[in-house]
């Protein structure tokens, strides 16, 4: 048998039906493992981008006692970190432009607003998410997200 057509019949040659058939029963199986797990990620990024987002807030009010003595009061809330307050213990350096990149509050991940509490039960002052239900209180995906539980 010469060399050459020995090589030109092996490359011709396809799958069969069962390496076929092995190839699909395998990609499904790796499917049926996958895909529920990837379906239970999209509550988890957003649990991280709450905390992300409340690390934000965070320095930007840590920023705001800075240049002003002490933390915005609760009826100020976030908002004096975007717009000079005109009630309260009113700024004394509050910086132009604001304290937040975009000039403008950040919803949490499930579009509510942030809840700000100054002083706070746990601090200087509290941060709080709801969650994706939006109510106080809840586990799994709508387990509020809270500045002072945040490592």
């Amino acid at each position: 048998m010469n060399r050459i057509s020995f090589f030109k019949k092996a490359d011709c040659r396809g799958f069969t039906l069962i390496e076929l058939m092995v190839v699909i029963v395998i990609l499904g199986i790796l499917a049926g493992l996958i895909i529920p797990r990837i379906m239970g990620r999209p509550e988890e990024a957003k649990q991280l981008k709450a905390k992300l987002q409340i690390e934000s807030l965070e320095t930007a009010l840590n920023l705001y006692k800075l240049d002003n003595g002490g933390y915005p009061d609760t009826e100020q809330g976030l908002q004096a970190l975007i717009e000079k307050p005109e009630t309260g213990t009113l700024p004394k350096n509050w910086r132009k432009g604001g304290y937040l990149d975009k000039g403008r509050l950040p919803k949490d991940p499930w579009g509510n607003d942030f809840i700000y509490l100054s002083p706070g039960a746990h601090g200087d002052y509290d941060i709080i998410s709801y969650g994706s239900d939006g109510v106080q209180g809840g586990e799994d995906k709508n387990k509020d997200i809270n500045s002072w539980e945040i490592e």
